[in-house]
């Protein structure tokens, strides 16, 4: 390096940014009464179900201000332990809900927006 007093150091300071992009695409939550689904398609929304639920779990303990304190199940569902960083850390995390403006998915409608409203508690450091 050319251009420094003599016994001085040039010094470069690099600060690294590393970052994360989890896309998930969270499949419908399966009724199998009614999709009628048998054999390896029911089990297939058994083990939908099992992760939505455990992300709900995670979802309401990190967004209830009044249970600071409790334990935040993480390791409940590979799809929770995943998303460990994107919700509970310090991240910025978007939740992007589909719903159907169809009576027929009241109901499923209506779960839908609850569940993203509890996401919307979550408040990141």
């Amino acid at each position: 390096v050319t251009g420094l007093p003599e016994g001085s150091q040039a010094t470069s300071e690099y600060k690294t940014l590393t970052a994360k992009f989890h896309f998930v695409d969270l499949a419908v939550s399966e009724r199998l009464k009614r999709t009628g689904a048998t054999g390896e398609r029911a089990k297939e929304g058994i083990s939908i179900n099992c992760g939505l639920l455990a992300l709900g779990n995670v979802i309401s303990a990190l967004g209830d201000q009044s249970k600071k304190a409790v334990h935040v199940p993480y390791r409940d569902s590979k799809l929770t332990r995943l998303l460990q960083d994107s919700l509970g850390g310090n991240s910025q995390t978007i939740m992007i809900t589909c719903i159907s403006p169809s009576d027929r998915d009241f109901m499923e409608t209506l779960n839908t927006l609850k569940y993203a409203n509890r996401a919307c508690n979550i408040k990141n450091k």
